[in-house]
């Protein structure tokens, strides 16, 4: 089966600014699928040019099959889409407003959506000007719902959400993917996203940096504590992809990934080696050893002696 979501070589510009520079991925069907990078990253323009909303200046994009760029209006009508502000009828009431919105959409629309409203404990009678930026978050996402999409897209959902209203928002979409639908999440908090994504893709100023399953990613990275004896220059080069490394005093703080655990042996056994300690580490951890890459760097050796970090992150797949 053809993937939900595919782009290929995107590029996007606005003016003497590269929104989105030659990005290519897959989002495969029935999975929650995160792209996490800082503001300016190019997490809204990428969902805009899925949509059809704006256009690329190179590249492909393709959504359940359908050209976005020649076949917009096809595509919103078949995904649901939920973006960090939705607009609203103040003046209507959650059950007005569904009614309103099923005029576009043929079937149970209608009866859907007061379905998923009940699910997500929302007054269908009460008016959208009366409710919390929680309940309204819950009104747009059961209108993105109702006419059962195959692919849901969320760009800044959560943003501005309490805890536990976050927490119930982003577990409805391990519910939604374990019913073979999919969802493409945007998102910052990248702890929470840690709880709930199957794929991940990180960007940084429009360039993608890693597109992995989440479990891959965590299994393929270590941070290494390093313990060096008194007098040494620092430890030996090491294999692997080293995303960042810190010297205080006589450790290192290394994160790498596709480091083999011969590897890690050896480094033990070394010399100049008083000890290593190793753990897995989270994905926020991660995250911002990408945001803080710089050039790459293929072993540790590569990097200075002095107390300063050193972080590479520029490693494509």
């Amino acid at each position: 089966m053809p993937a939900a979501v595919s782009l290929y070589r995107v590029t996007k510009r606005y003016g003497s600014q590269t929104a989105l520079d030659d990005v290519s991925l897959e989002v495969p069907r029935g999975v929650v699928f995160a792209l996490l990078g800082e503001n300016g990253a190019g997490k809204t323009t990428t969902i805009k040019l899925l949509l059809g909303l704006d256009e690329a200046d190179a590249g492909r994009l393709d959504v359940l099959g359908l050209d976005s760029r020649k076949q917009g209006a096809e595509v919103r009508q078949q995904v649901g889409y939920v973006p960090e502000q939705p607009t609203l009828y103040e003046w209507m009431t959650a059950a007005e407003i569904g009614w309103f919105t099923a005029g576009f959409y043929a079937g149970s629309f209608e009866h859907q959506y007061l379905t998923l409203l009940q699910q997500f404990s929302v007054p269908a009678d009460r008016k959208i000007k009366q409710m919390s930026k929680g309940m309204r978050a819950k009104v747009a996402l059961s209108l993105a719902l109702a006419h059962q999409p195959e692919l849901l897209i969320l760009d800044e959902p959560t943003s501005g959400l309490d805890t536990l209203v976050r927490r119930e928002f982003l577990e409805s979409m391990v519910d939604i993917a374990a019913a073979g639908r999919t969802v493409l999440l945007s998102s910052h908090l990248i702890n929470e996203v840690e709880r709930v994504a199957d794929v991940v893709a990180i960007m940084r100023e429009g360039r993608l940096l890693v597109v992995e399953s989440l479990d891959t990613l965590k299994c393929q990275t270590q941070e290494l504590t390093i313990t060096v004896a008194a007098g040494s220059t620092g430890p030996p080069a090491l294999p692997g992809q080293i995303l960042s490394s810190r010297r205080r005093s006589r450790q290192w703080q290394v994160l790498a990934r596709n480091l083999p655990e011969s590897a890690i042996d050896a480094l033990r056994d070394h010399e100049s080696i008083v000890a290593v300690e190793t753990r897995t580490p989270g994905l926020e951890e991660i995250f911002v050893a990408y945001m803080q890459g710089g050039n790459p760097v293929a072993a540790l050796g590569n990097v200075g002696n002095d107390a300063e970090p050193t972080r590479t992150g520029n490693i494509y797949h």
